[in-house]
């Protein structure tokens, strides 16, 4: 891993699949969720301190491209870059692979920066920022 990208890996279980043992497409959704969260924490961004802010993160855009099925127990890897930061918006390039390497999934997440009280983008702020440039 490098400090410009990320990589989580998540099991699929039970609960992630339909009867037959294949991961549901909205579920590698919440696996890039998921791996996108974990960045910003070890990058020491709390998303709950934020929230008491009012400030949160919306997806705005999502480009998802499923090449192949995950299966029941697969092991996955999430690997996170950014591709694009600006002062109220940033985008994900995210890949899924399975424990072989092949690529299950690819996606690209617009995400902008909310004033929750208004409902209004706005800026990202400083230390949200700072943090996020020194790994683009």
């Amino acid at each position: 891993m490098s400090l410009n990208s990320y990589q989580h890996t998540v099991r699929v279980y039970y609960e992630d699949t339909d009867a037959g043992g294949i991961v549901y497409y909205a579920n590698y959704l919440k696996f890039f969720e998921r791996a996108r969260t974990e960045w910003l924490r070890e990058l020491g961004i709390n998303q709950s301190i934020f929230l008491e802010q009012n400030i949160g993160f919306v997806v705005t855009k999502v480009e998802m491209g499923n090449k192949a099925s995950a299966k029941l127990d697969d092991l996955l890897t999430i690997t996170t870059t950014i591709s694009r930061l600006k002062s109220a918006s940033l985008v994900f390039s995210q890949q899924l692979v399975n424990q072989h390497q092949q690529l299950l999934c690819d996606v690209v997440i617009k995400v902008a920066c909310v004033n929750l009280s208004i409902a209004k983008p706005c800026i990202i702020p400083t230390s949200i920022l700072g943090a996020l440039k020194r790994v683009s």
